[in-house]
C-alpha cells in the first residue's frame, strides 16, 4: 500500500478506513497497516469509528520547487535531483547506481530505514522530519583527490547555515555540525573507484530540521534541530536549497584547489580549537587540548606527550 497516496487523500480531511479503501480500490485490511505506520511516524492519528486524520501537514520534499529555487551557479553544477519516498540509505543507493554523466547527482529521501553515520553508527531518519541528502560527485583524478573532502563539506554546510540565520553553527572534527554545542547534523563521505583513476565520491549529509518531544533513542549525545532556533529556515526544502547553493560550487572549487584552500575557513567554524577534549582510541580515553586543523586534515592536539596529529579513522573526540 502506497503511503503517499494515503496522505494525499487525508490532505482533504478526515477519512474512514472504509472510504480510504474504496478510493484506493484496495481491501480494507491492506489500508490499516500503512495507517498504523504513519501514526507511529507522528503523521496521522485515529479518531472514533475507524476514522483517521492528519496530525499536521507533513513537510514533504518537492524536487521541482528545490531546483527552481536555486541560483544559476548552483544549477550549473547540478546534474539531476531526485526525491525517493524511502530508501535504506541515500548514500547506499547512490553507490549502487552508475556515476553521473554530467554534474552532481543529488538524492533526497523522505525516510531512511538504514541511515548510517560514521563508524557504522545509526542515523535516525523518521518520515519527513529531517534532511537526508546525498550527492554523487565524480573525481577524475581518483580517490586520492578526495583527501579532506568531509572537512570541506563541513565548512561549506556550516557557512551556508550561518548565512541563512543559524549564527551558532560550527564544525566538530571530523564530521559533525553543532549548533550551540548540540549536534545539528553529520557528514559521511564514501567512495568507489581507483586511487589515481576515475572515482566517485558519495557525500551524505543529515540535518535535524523538525524536533520531536519523543526524542531519538538512537542518538547518544545532546542534539538540536533547526526549528528550535530559526523558524524561517525550518523547511526541509529550504534547508536543501541553502546547502546546495554552497555545496555545488564549493565542490568544484575543492576539485581545483584541494583542502589547503579551506583550512582558514575551517578555523572560523572550529568548535574544538583551544578546547579541552577527550581522545577515545582503542577503548581508552585520554585528556588533551585541541589546537586546530593541520594542512592534511588531521586534528592537532597537545597531551602529556606533546603535540600530535590525529586522523579521522582512528579516534572519536568529544568535549570534556
Amino acid at each position: 500500500m502506497d503511503e503517499q497516496r494515503l496522505l494525499a487523500l487525508l490532505m482533504a480531511g478526515p477519512q474512514s478506513v472504509g472510504q480510504l479503501a474504496r478510493d484506493l480500490a484496495a481491501p480494507v485490511d491492506t489500508v490499516r497497516a500503512p495507517l498504523q505506520a504513519l501514526a507511529e511516524a507522528g503523521i496521522v492519528q485515529p479518531l472514533p469509528d475507524e476514522v483517521w486524520q492528519l496530525c499536521h501537514v507533513p513537510d514533504l520534499h518537492d524536487a521541482l520547487r528545490i531546483v527552481q529555487g536555486l541560483g544559476a551557479t548552483a544549477r550549473a553544477g547540478l546534474g539531476q535531483l531526485q526525491v525517493c519516498w524511502q530508501v535504506d540509505s541515500t548514500n547506499s543507493e547512490l553507490l549502487r547506481r552508475a556515476p553521473p554523466d554530467d554534474g552532481v547527482t543529488v538524492l533526497l529521501a523522505e525516510r531512511q530505514h538504514g541511515g548510517r553515520g560514521r563508524r557504522g553508527r545509526v542515523w535516525s531518519s523518521p518520515l519527513a522530519r529531517h534532511v537526508y541528502l546525498s550527492l554523487a560527485c565524480p573525481f577524475e583524478q581518483g580517490i586520492r583527490a578526495m583527501a579532506g573532502l568531509s572537512l570541506v563539506v563541513g565548512v561549506l554546510a556550516g557557512e551556508a547555515l550561518r548565512g541563512a540565520g543559524l549564527a551558532g553553527v560550527g564544525v566538530k572534527w571530523p564530521n559533525d555540525l553543532l549548533l550551540d554545542g548540540h549536534k545539528l547534523g553529520g557528514i559521511l563521505v564514501e567512495s568507489r573507484g581507483s586511487a589515481q583513476g576515475p572515482a566517485l565520491a558519495v557525500i551524505g549529509i543529515g540535518i535535524n530540521v523538525h524536533g520531536t518531544q519523543a526524542g531519538h533513542p538512537a542518538i547518544d549525545q545532546p542534539w538540536t534541530s533547526i526549528d528550535a532556533h530559526c523558524a524561517a529556515l525550518a523547511s526541509r526544502d529550504r534547508v536543501v536549497q541553502v546547502l546546495l547553493e554552497s555545496l555545488l560550487p564549493g565542490l568544484h572549487q575543492f576539485k581545483q584547489l584541494g583542502l589547503p584552500a579551506f583550512v582558514q575557513r575551517y578555523a572560523a567554524l572550529d568548535v574544538l580549537a583551544g578546547a579541552p577534549v577527550w581522545i577515545e582510541q582503542n577503548g581508552q580515553r585520554q585528556a588533551a587540548q585541541a589546537i586546530g586543523l593541520a594542512e592534511d586534515g588531521a586534528l592537532r592536539v597537545v597531551d602529556c606527550h606533546g603535540e600530535r596529529r590525529l586522523h579521522a579513522g582512528d579516534v572519536s573526540v568529544r568535549k570534556q
